[in-house]
């Protein structure tokens, strides 16, 4: 199919400057032209004049959790439903986070691989949703965090064997719990679940067999862990340790040096969030490449939709409005592995696309204000 699409504004992924009176080109679901001022279009092609937009690249939300329902007990809901339910309510959040324009997730943690039954389905084509990158259940110690997701393992060789099985499962990446975490009683988010050895082992695996690997960790010991071991991303970063933020700023130096990416996992106004920003602003001033993420399904303060949020809080952690935009499109696609097909309005990319109201290079509260969503060029809203 053919399509041309006009908006009054674009942002191509990165720029401080939007492009003006754009016409976008797509056919067979990819991005063939992107053209300023341009009056005509091809013969044949179904016309869409979206008007007084802003149009960017399909948002990509770094760290979902399908699996979770956002309820106040998201644990105990999964571990009740069965997973034909489950599943379920993983359509059901997949498609809320669509109908905002994020047109990516990378859900980093399910059970039975039931994200990887999801992306397979969307992408037959029979149902419009999200890009699902999956990692499957995330790998933990026994008894550690996210144990019930059914990632349990002790030592090196049982690391290495269960990124085997992952990938042998069809997993787009590695995740590996490297500290405990607020949702698994009985586990420590300050301290480290395992070892640099046996992390490094699983990094090793992973990357011998063409997949990136995140950790979870939360304070600074996991963090030193995850870092010495040559993690792709730290997801979280938080720095946090009963409760309270201790950041390390040598670390936070080795991590910008590394080429290790950030996915920080905000979007919920407060104090602890708000005690984030001189951490992250400290990143960004080193050079840390920090990508938007939410985990979203945690809480009710945490729907599959609140990238926007996130956005919007990254805006005020130092970077600027296009910055955070690029850290929700471009930066984004990079880390998370589709940075060939994705985060960009430029020809040979998907047509994944959102238009929203207003300027959000202005105003980066416009990406609430969703006028339109693209996926593969088949228009949602």
């Amino acid at each position: 199919m053919s399509l041309a699409i006009r908006a009054a504004r674009g942002f191509d992924g990165a720029s401080a400057r939007l492009l003006e009176n754009i016409l976008v080109l797509v056919e067979d679901g990819r991005i063939t032209a992107v053209e300023c001022g341009r009056t005509e279009t091809p013969p044949g092609s179904e016309v869409v004049d979206l008007g007084d937009v802003t149009l960017l690249p399909g948002l990509i939300d770094a760290h979902v959790h399908l699996g979770f329902d956002a309820s106040r007990d998201p644990v105990a809901q999964m571990r009740a439903d069965s997973d034909a339910t489950l599943l379920l309510r993983m359509r059901l959040a997949a498609r809320r986070a669509l109908a905002a324009g994020i047109t990516t997730v990378r859900d980093l943690g399910d059970r039975n691989y039931l994200g990887l039954a999801l992306r397979d389905w969307f992408r037959q084509g029979d149902e419009l949703g999200p890009e699902i990158i999956a990692a499957g259940p995330p790998i933990t110690i026994t008894g550690g965090h996210c144990y019930f997701m059914g990632g349990e393992v002790d030592g090196e060789l049982e690391l290495r064997r269960a990124v085997r099985s992952h990938v042998k499962a069809g997993v787009d990446v590695i995740k590996i719990m490297a500290t405990g975490g607020h949702m698994t009683h009985g586990t420590n988010p300050g301290l480290p679940q395992f070892t640099v050895a046996e992390v490094r082992a699983g990094v090793e695996e992973a990357h011998r067999l063409g997949r990136t690997l995140t950790a979870h960790a939360h304070g600074p010991s996991g963090i030193a862990v995850a870092v010495e071991a040559g993690v792709d991303c730290v997801e979280h970063c938080s720095f946090r340790v009963d409760g309270t933020r201790k950041p390390d700023w040598e670390l936070i130096s080795r991590i910008a040096a590394a080429g290790i990416a950030v996915s920080p996992t905000v979007g919920s106004p407060g104090p602890l969030t708000e005690s984030f920003v001189p951490i992250l602003a400290r990143m960004h001033q080193q050079g840390v490449r920090i990508v938007a993420s939410t985990d979203a399904g945690i809480s009710p303060q945490r729907p599959h939709d609140a990238l926007p949020h996130a956005v919007g809080f990254l805006a005020g952690c130092g970077m600027s409005n296009n910055e955070a935009l690029a850290a929700a499109t471009s930066v984004a696609a990079a880390v998370c592995g589709v940075g060939e097909r994705k985060g960009a309005l430029q020809a040979g990319k998907d047509a994944d696309l959102l238009a929203v109201g207003g300027n959000p290079l202005a105003d980066i509260r416009a990406l609430l204000d969703v006028r339109a969503v693209f996926r593969h060029g088949m228009r949602l809203t």
